[in-house]
Formats: C-alpha cells, structure tokens, sequence
C-alpha cells in the first residue's frame, strides 16, 4: 500500500506556488469583503444581526453611522454575505495579516459607503536592527495554546512543496530556545496561560510573536469562556495577528513575511 501512494504521489503534479500568487491571497478562507457601492444601512443592519460573533458592529461617530469590521473576531462564517449578498461577499485578495491588532479594524461610512482611514494603517511593524540580527534565516516555534487543530493543520501545510516555506529560509524547530518567532494558535487556555508565557520567556531576544486564527486574535468563538484567558495578547506581547478561520497557508505565508519584514510582502 505504502508503495502504491508513493507511485501515485511521483506521477502527480507538484507545482510551487509562486509567491507573487501567494501575497495577501486570502481566497477559501471565506473572510468578507465589503462592496462599497451596495453598502446601505439596510444591508448592514441585517448583517451585523446574522454575525454570530460581533465581527460586525454599528457604531455612531462624528461623521455619521460607521459599519466597523474586526477581522480579529471573525470566523469566516458567510453569514453576513447569506444576510447581505450584495453588499458582502468572500474576500480573495486582503493585507489585512501580520499586521497590528487594530489594524485588523475596517470602518465604512453608510451615508456614502466609503471606507474610511484606518486609525492604524497597515504597516509593516519590524525594526531594521532586528532583521540585521536575524539575516535572512527565521527559527520558529509553534505553540498549541488550545486550538481546535484546525491552524495546526493549515501550517503543516507551509511545510509541503506547494507552498515551501524553507526557500525563504524559514525553519520549524522543536525548542523555544532555538526559535526567532513564536508561531501562537488557539485561544490561551487557563491550562496553557502559564505554559505560554514560560515559552516566551525561554525563547531568547530578539523575538517575535505572531497569533494565528481568530482566536488567536480575540479568543474568537470562546471569547469571554470561563476556561480561557483571551487572545494570545492578553498573555505576551504580540508583533504581528493573522486572522481566519483558519487562515489559509498563503495566509499564514503572508503574516510571517509582513512581520519579519520582507521586500516580498512589502509589494502589498
């Protein structure tokens, strides 16, 4: 049998995705994108009553009623496009990862439907005296902190040949004592509140720490749970958040390259 799937595995297709297609793609991971032009306060009305996790919110401002989207505390259900299919649907290209956690916030003006500037622009958050320490090698540590697996099973994916992480001189490694970044899923769980920041204080300086998946972001559907603490922020400091539900591997890819700083992810 072992035999049979390695034949099969030789005679398929293997392709390496280039990186200019993997920047920023967000495709299947069902994160909404707002159209501007079918923005009313109707259809926004009707989609932050059908968000089950407040992603959605309306708020009242200077100049005027706001819809406010927090990719943070998405989940990527489609509810939203299901209650509003004109003014919402899958987003396929966002920058929107390994970026601050206010800059996960989106705001759109109803009266016109345009979006307004974000209070933090997305920027690239890394200093140049840190990526001269590091070079262009990065060690990383993944840390359970209570997921579903779902993360874990989309950054295995990193590893395979479609995606290949290792050509950009990105390595996963056993021990935070060997790590650059601290790769962090799940929402931090009481159990694991203790454990997480013992990681972070045993990975050595300079260090980075990316939180992965809504809840990784905000604790996501456990937000507010007895068991858990909150989002990876709410434990250790983070550099960069990367929303979804899970979030893609391009995904993934892409708030790595945007925290360390790379020319690749720059071209967002």
């Amino acid at each position: 049998m072992i035999l049979d799937v390695a034949a099969r595995s030789f005679k398929s297709a293997k392709v390496l995705i280039p990186v200019e297609q993997l920047i920023g793609n967000c495709a299947g991971s069902r994160l909404p994108e707002v159209a501007p032009g079918q923005l009313t306060p109707a259809a926004a009305a009707a989609a932050v009553e059908a968000c089950p996790t407040s992603a959605l919110q309306l708020e009242e401002a200077a100049c005027g009623a706001q819809l406010v989207l927090d990719y943070g505390e998405c989940i990527g259900c489609g509810a939203c496009a299901e209650a509003s299919p004109l003014a919402f649907a899958p987003a396929r290209l966002l920058p929107q990862f390994g970026v601050s956690r206010s800059g996960l916030v989106r705001r759109w003006n109803l009266a016109t439907g345009a979006e307004l500037p974000a209070d933090d622009p997305v920027t690239v958050g890394i200093g140049n005296e840190i990526l001269a320490l590091m070079g262009r090698a990065l060690n990383i540590r993944e840390v359970d902190a209570g997921s579903c697996n779902g993360c874990e099973g989309e950054i295995v994916a990193l590893n395979g040949p479609h995606y290949d992480l290792e050509r950009f001189g990105i390595h996963f490694v056993a021990s935070p004592k060997h790590a650059d970044m601290l790769l962090v899923t799940g929402p931090v769980t009481r159990n694991m509140t203790e454990a997480l920041r013992r990681t972070y204080e045993a990975t050595p300086s300079p260090k980075l720490v990316v939180a992965v998946g809504a809840c990784g972001c905000s604790g996501g559907l456990f937000h507010g749970s007895y068991a858990v603490t909150g989002g990876v922020d709410a434990v250790i400091p983070v550099d960069g958040f990367v929303p979804g539900c899970p979030p893609t591997p391009a995904m993934l890819l892409t708030g790595i390259l945007r925290v360390i700083g790379s020319p690749a992810a720059r071209r967002l």
